[in-house]
């Protein structure tokens, strides 16, 4: 991005706005730490249990009876949300896997450690890391997790307070 040249009034009347902006976002209450479990508890189960095996695609990596199993006695309240929406912790998460082809057509396919605009890097059986420029490489990425960040951007209200009600009723 270009640099800009401001002479001080403009730069303080930038840097007033973002203040105001600040203050405006904080009296609404955002970054709230805490719900009310009535908040929660708004959601039908059973139109849960439909998307979970349905439209959500949830059943095509978890199951009622396996690894969700007792999931809602682990996990209460907004804590059982925040795991549905951004799974993490123990059991830690699969690392995504990274099947590379190289230019000799032979193919690796390891653990990704890592991944930016120009490498991507693999950690070898011996857990060390492999490097390889991507401009030298075919790959795909294979990442379990992806299917939770894609459905950030397709959940209705109605759809996140169904799924919670279901995982809600796995005690």
């Amino acid at each position: 991005m270009p640099a800009f040249t401001m002479n001080d009034a403009d730069l303080n009347a930038i840097v007033a706005f973002i203040h105001d902006q600040k203050q405006k976002s904080e009296s609404l209450g955002g970054g709230r730490r805490s719900v009310e479990p009535a908040d929660l508890a708004t959601g039908n189960a059973d139109a849960g249990r439909a998307y979970f095996n349905g439209a959500g695609g949830c059943a095509g990596c978890h199951s009622a009876t396996g690894d969700l199993a007792h999931v809602a006695s682990k996990y209460q309240g907004l804590v059982l949300l925040q795991r549905m929406l951004y799974p993490s912790g123990r059991p830690a998460p699969a690392r995504p896997r990274a099947t590379i082809t190289l230019a000799s057509g032979d193919i690796v396919s390891a653990p990704l450690a890592s991944e930016d605009e120009f490498t991507i890097v693999i950690l070898d059986p011996a857990g060390q890391r492999q490097t390889y420029k991507k401009t030298d490489v075919k790959f795909k990425i294979d990442d379990p997790m992806s299917a939770h960040f894609d459905l950030l951007g397709k959940y209705t209200d109605a759809d996140m307070h169904n799924v919670f009600a279901y995982l809600d009723t796995m005690k």
